[in-house]
């Protein structure tokens, strides 16, 4: 869908932030979820920089798709749950062999996605797209340390406090580095409308409708879908090519991430 919004990286970012904060907003009204006040005063300033880390992570991400194919982006991007590991350290967790492991397999498979294999250095646009999609994962793997440093808070609240601290954050930025600009037909409004309302507030709405009834390591194994999905839609709806060295660097980099986290020993 980001692919035909004629608009900059950042107007798409904070348009997806604005709509899925007003949907989540929409649905904790409805629904009669009240702000718990004190936990958000107590998380506010992490809130507020994780949030700043969300948005400037959706710009680099749609920067990516803009140089590079949706797939290498996406792999690229889901880095992330790997560079998270290397910092375990500091959250209290023991950076295990297993997770050292999965780290150096990834890095083998970015190798492959980065095409050096087959073709030597990629053009430089293509490594744009690369360095790009880097970019967002270490900021998502920022968003996703400082989530795991917040006190007790409930999802919606969170990602509400996020997703408006994202949007504050980016308009400054599209006002001042970039001219303004808005859909021009009927048909780019709907799509950006999708983007932020299906993509964001329905999405998080349904995840964290969900993730209360299930377990962490469940979640974990179903969030693999995204890159999967978005991987077979870049190959067969955008005809965007994948080459063998392509195929065996995701299958690598996806399969260590997921790997990692599965739990030490399986439980009936």
């Amino acid at each position: 869908f980001v692919r035909y919004i004629p608009l900059s990286s950042s107007a798409v970012a904070f348009s997806r932030a604005v709509l899925g904060l007003a949907f989540l907003a929409a649905v904790m009204f409805f629904t009669k979820n009240k702000p718990d006040i004190i936990a958000i005063k107590r998380n506010l300033p992490l809130l507020l920089v994780s949030g700043a880390a969300m948005g400037f992570n959706w710009i680099l991400l749609f920067e990516s798709y803009k140089h590079t194919t949706v797939a290498t982006a996406t792999v690229c991007y889901y880095l992330a749950p790997l560079l998270l590991l290397l910092v375990s350290p500091l959250l209290g967790e023991r950076l295990t062999v297993k997770n050292i492991l999965c780290v150096c397999v990834a890095l083998i498979g970015l190798v492959f996605v980065s095409g050096v294999t087959e073709t030597g250095l990629p053009a430089f646009h293509e490594l744009q797209g690369i360095l790009f999609g880097l970019g967002a994962a270490v900021l998502y793997a920022c968003v996703m340390f400082l989530n795991k440093k917040l006190s007790p808070i409930t999802a919606y609240d969170k990602t509400v406090l996020q997703l408006g601290s994202s949007a504050v954050v980016i308009l400054p930025y599209l006002l001042l580095a970039e001219s303004a600009s808005a859909p021009q037909t009927w048909l780019q409004w709907l799509l950006l409308l999708v983007v932020g309302i299906l993509h964001t507030g329905m999405a998080y709405a349904l995840y964290f409708g969900s993730i209360k009834d299930l377990h962490a390591h469940t979640v974990a194994v179903f969030s693999y879908l995204d890159p999967v999905v978005a991987i077979l839609l870049s190959a067969i709806l955008l005809r965007e090519p994948m080459g063998a060295a392509n195929i065996i660097g995701t299958v690598l980099i996806l399969g260590s991430a997921l790997f990692s986290q599965l739990p030490e020993k399986t439980q009936k």
